[in-house]
């Protein structure tokens, strides 16, 4: 009888356990994949099949994020303020990088961020909601459902490691 009342109890304590999101999201997380739905059903992949990336979430509800293909290009003279038109156009549609703050909905299982700075100024404003679709330990993936592009990325991660 000792055995089964144990075992379960077994579920109740796992579950106890588990980390709320707030908690489990704190840390580095290195990018793996973006991405883009559009509206007729195609995708794409906005910073192309390798892309690199971290996103950082502080305990204490700020965030930092970059985004950009593998092979962003380099600029002839070397300085940024004398890009040429191309060159500034490959770069910024090759990145994207921007840092606000951000809050858990646990219930919703979803992220309310507020862009405070971006290389797209268009994203600073109102909060913006990320839908949280995996989070585990080494793991993490995420919607955002409504960017000013009119596509829904999605978004997979994996905790960074200094290796």
């Amino acid at each position: 009888m000792a055995v089964v009342f144990g075992l379960l109890m077994l579920p109740h304590t796992a579950m106890s356990q588990q980390k709320s999101i707030k908690e489990e999201i704190v840390g580095a997380w290195a990018l793996v994949s973006v991405t883009a739905e559009r509206a007729d059903g195609s995708k794409g992949e906005p910073f192309g099949d390798n892309p690199k990336g971290i996103i950082i979430f502080t305990p204490d509800g700020l965030f930092s994020l970059l985004q950009s293909r593998a092979d962003v290009p380099k600029l002839a003279e070397n300085d940024r303020a004398k890009a040429t038109p191309e060159e500034a156009k490959a770069i910024v549609s090759s990145s994207i990088a921007y840092y606000g703050t951000y809050s858990v909905n646990e219930a919703e299982k979803s992220l309310s961020v507020k862009i405070e700075a971006s290389t797209f100024s268009n994203l600073i404003g109102p909060e913006q909601k990320r839908i949280v679709t995996l989070l585990t330990v080494d793991e993490l993936k995420f919607t955002n459902p409504a960017t000013p592009a009119g596509v829904t990325l999605q978004t997979a991660w994996k905790r960074a490691s200094a290796n």
